[in-house]
Order: structure tokens, then sequence, then C-alpha cells
């Protein structure tokens, strides 16, 4: 067994628990308020940055030219597609001020969960930069999958679901699905284990996002 797929197990019911969130399950029948849902562009735009600097960062930790210039693109592609996709949204929402997205404050689980990100950044291996921002992708990936051929009758709620069906994401999130295979071929038992814990504990922080958007998560004080 490949160690992704080892990992995807693991985490079958974290995943399993986000497929059925009703924040991904309104957006898929259209049923979600729109003021979920901006809330969650705003607060995801704040994630965007954060996610792109951190796979910069996991460029600079690359053991070879190639794969160095590959997370660097990963970090450009972050910008170029799904921050792109998000100006989008937050245009048609009245969220942009000058063509840039308005965030007030990062909510808690969005700091907690790109805090993470960065501690992974700073102190790990790539392995373990590549086990942190993967379950943002791949769970996406198999949203945009399950969801697709579903139709919200809400066009931003289309929009968000054809983005992460499209085979032009896929290409990625397949892209590092084996470069995490492969960094966990050589890896050390005691790598590996920190790996399949960053992973897990990336997921939950997933399961975490929706929970925040549709609650409208602030500070308590």
């Amino acid at each position: 067994m490949k160690f992704s797929e080892y990992l995807r197990k693991k985490v079958e019911p974290i995943w399993d628990a986000s497929f059925q969130h009703p924040f991904v399950t309104g957006v898929a029948d259209g049923s979600l308020p729109l003021e979920c849902f901006s809330y969650y562009v705003q607060q995801d735009s704040f994630y965007l940055s954060c996610f792109a600097q951190v796979q910069s960062i996991g460029a600079a930790k690359s053991l070879d030219f190639y794969t160095t210039s590959r997370m660097a693109f990963h970090a450009k592609s972050s910008y170029d597609a799904e921050h792109l996709l998000h100006e989008q949204f937050a245009k048609e929402l009245g969220l942009s001020k000058d063509g840039v997205i308005v965030v007030e404050e990062p909510a808690p689980t969005a700091l907690a969960y790109t805090n993470h990100l960065f501690s992974v950044a700073y102190k790990g291996s790539l392995g373990e930069v590549i086990a942190a921002i993967l379950p943002c992708y791949w769970l996406y990936h198999e949203i945009g999958e399950k969801y697709k051929g579903s139709t919200p009758g809400v066009p931003i709620y289309q929009k968000w679901i054809d983005a992460y069906g499209d085979e032009w994401f896929e290409t990625l999130v397949v892209e590092q699905i084996s470069r995490l295979d492969e960094w966990a071929e050589k890896a050390s038992e005691d790598e590996k284990k920190r790996m399949e814990s960053i992973f897990i504990t990336s997921s939950k922080y997933e399961y975490m996002f929706w929970e925040m958007a549709y609650t409208i998560e602030k500070w308590p004080i």
C-alpha cells in the first residue's frame, strides 16, 4: 500500500464528515445562506495567501531544482487560479475594495490552521510540508468529484463546484500525492509518523474550516 493510500484510509471518517457538512452540501444543493459563503470567501482569501507562502517555503526546502520549480509553480497557481476565483466571488458579493478582498480579521480557526501550516513549514522537511498542505488539495478535489453534476441554482456555487472538479486542478492534486509517496519511500519511520500526524491534523482543520464559515465564527472576546 502506498503511503498516501494509508493516510487516506486513516482520515476516512474525518473526510466523510466534511463531505456531509451542511456548508458543503449547502453549496451543492444551493441552500447555503450567502452570508456564510461570503464569510468563507473572506477567510479563505486570508488562508490562501498563507498557503502560497507555505508552498514557497516548501520550494526552498526541495532537494532538487525540478521540485523547487514545481513547488514554486504551485504557489503561483494558488494566486492565478484560486485567488483569482475568490476575487470574482468577492466582486459578486460586494466584498472587494479597489479590487482587493477585504478581510476584517482572521477567524480563530483560520488563524489556527495557518499557524499549523507555518509551524510545519519552518520546522519540518519537505515531506512534512506536503503532508500539511495536501489535505486541502486532495479533499477539495474529492468534493469537486463527489458533487460534480450538482445544480445548486446559484451561479457562484456552481463556479465553486466546477473549479474543484476541473481536470487542471486534478493534475495538481495527483502531482502532490505522488510527491508525498516519493518522499515517504526514503523517509525514516519517525518522519513518516510525523507526516501522518500532520496530515490528520490538517484534515481536522479542513472540517473545522467548514464549521467556521457555517457558524460565522468570531472571537469570543
